[in-house]
């Protein structure tokens, strides 16, 4: 028999694709289709539920296609997604009562600040390891139950169901048999008791959500069903499910307390695993489930940094540099040394630890022979400064989770770059692991189906599919490492609200 194949979806907020990989972790195909964005108001953002499950069904279809292979033989199916977007939609016709709301949409932001006058975020943080911010899903359902005529008696009748992305695609792939989510997913809405690891009424009933409207909360590898036959032309098992940063996790083969990825794009996400301990952090970062299988849970921190791409793409718009990424960072290696240029790129406010969405950007340090390529330096540092914020931090909440040598595995566009990854070891002081195969959310997402096949006895066997890296240990003075550092925080403490 030809060795099976695992077919990975990758629903993220920019695009959705595909990727088929062997049993040995080896992309054998891919396809991708962009989704719409939608902003009708100021801070607002929605997607069509439609055009996500349409699209995504579209580049399976052409993934196998590419690939020259039968649906016959892909042995499961897993699914990755933008972990806080959410639908609500009628049980009995599966049309959307209203647009997807995004992740990034900030609508809610008045019922969070009011939650938090009410003195109810050290309850929400205890339960749920999460802060009371609209970028997660639970305000997200009650507004749209608010908002929409007749919503709210229709969802307390049972006639509305909701879910974030996953959900619903599960929810459409599998004809309306499957209302489910993994407990990655359930981590982020602000109504999952991450310890319990169930839906909590006490927080159902604080925002207003009827728990009823929620899925059923599995394993990241577990039976989500198996798809409609008229989808893809036959039914195929779907085994495996994780937001797209705990799939990356997974991608990297951080399955042991300790272990860690960033993920560079517009902005980085770091998860530390901190195994079966969910510390609760003192330096305000979130800690969420980092995977659950056979249903044990494991736990990670997470720390945000909102600006680390988004600083080059500054540089190419702004800042008036033509030629792309490349050209930015050999603009960036030709900067006097010792430039003393620091930039503290807080376009949007700060991420975590600071947590002030009021702070601005700066630079510091500015003589008269400096210019575009200390500037560009100055950005890339930057993201290397802030991946030391959180590695810290973690530090300081987690102790037991990063004694001895810690490495930092790396994944995202940032992490195409060798001279990045060794700035990275330099500024953080922490050895990094740069991946050779970038796609390691979808990775991640078919490691943990093939777990829920048989295919892999365990995680830790499919970690071992993890992609080659390259190593880059830090290289810099400690003294200049400390004295960088040290101006960096000088430098936040002047930009902050």
């Amino acid at each position: 028999m030809a060795e099976p194949l695992i077919l990975a979806l990758d629903e993220g907020t920019t695009s959705t694709r595909a990727i088929l990989f062997d049993a040995k972790g080896r992309a054998l195909a891919e396809a991708g289709r962009p989704i719409r964005q939608s902003y009708p108001r100021d801070g607002w953002v929605e997607h069509d539920p439609e055009e996500i499950f349409r699209l995504s069904v579209e580049v399976m279809r052409e993934a196998m296609e590419t690939a020259g292979r039968e649906m016959a033989e892909v042995a499961a199916i897993g699914i990755t997604n933008q972990r806080e977007t959410v639908v609500v939609w009628d049980r009995v016709t599966g049309q959307p009562i209203h647009p997807a709301i995004v992740w990034q949409d900030r609508r809610t932001a008045e019922t969070c600040e009011r939650l938090r006058l009410e003195r109810h975020e050290p309850r929400v943080t205890e339960l749920t390891g999460l802060l009371l911010d609209p970028y997660f899903s639970g305000t997200k359902i009650a507004w749209l139950l608010d908002h929409v005529e007749g919503a709210r008696a229709r969802a307390g009748a049972g006639e509305l169901m909701a879910g974030t992305i996953d959900t619903w695609l599960i929810w459409r792939l599998t004809g309306g048999r499957a209302h489910v989510t993994d407990a990655t997913n359930a981590s982020r809405t602000l109504l999952f008791d991450i310890r319990a690891q169930d839906w909590s009424t006490e927080l159902g009933g604080m925002l207003g959500v009827p728990l009823a409207m929620l899925p059923k909360v599995l394993d990241c590898a577990a039976d989500y069903g198996e798809t409609d036959p008229a989808i893809l032309g036959r039914s195929v098992p779907i085994r495996g499910v994780a937001g797209d940063q705990q799939a990356a996790l997974m991608g990297q083969g951080c399955v042991r307390p300790g272990e860690m990825k960033a993920t560079y794009g517009t902005g980085c996400f770091l998860l530390l695993n901190t195994g079966e301990a969910a510390p609760v952090s003192s330096a305000r970062l979130l800690t969420t489930v980092a995977a659950r299988i056979g249903g044990r849970a494991s736990y990670a921190l997470e720390g945000a940094i909102f600006v680390a791409g988004a600083a080059v793409e500054w540089m190419l718009g702004p800042m008036g540099v033509a030629g792309g990424p490349q050209a930015v960072e050999q603009l960036a290696m030709s900067a006097r040394p010792g430039h003393g240029v620091m930039l503290v790129p807080a376009f949007t406010g700060l991420g975590a630890p600071w947590w002030d969405p009021a702070a601005r950007g700066a630079v510091f340090g500015l003589t008269r022979d400096a210019g575009l390529a200390e500037l560009a330096h100055a950005c890339f540092d930057a993201c290397a400064l802030q991946t030391r914020d959180l590695v810290e931090a973690m530090r300081a909440d987690a102790p037991s989770s990063l004694r001895g040598e810690v490495e930092l595995r790396i994944d995202g566009g940032m992490s195409k770059s060798a001279w990045f990854g060794q700035r990275l070891a330099d500024l953080t002081g922490v050895a990094v692991a740069r991946a050779q195969y970038r796609e390691t959310t979808a990775l991640g997402a078919a490691l943990f189906a093939g777990v829920g096949c048989g295919l892999y006895s365990d995680v830790e066997t499919a970690a071992k599919a993890r992609p080659e890296t390259e190593r880059h240990a830090p290289q810099l003075d400690p003294h200049e490492r400390e004295a960088t550092y040290a101006r960096w925080l000088d430098a936040v403490e002047r930009v902050r609200s």
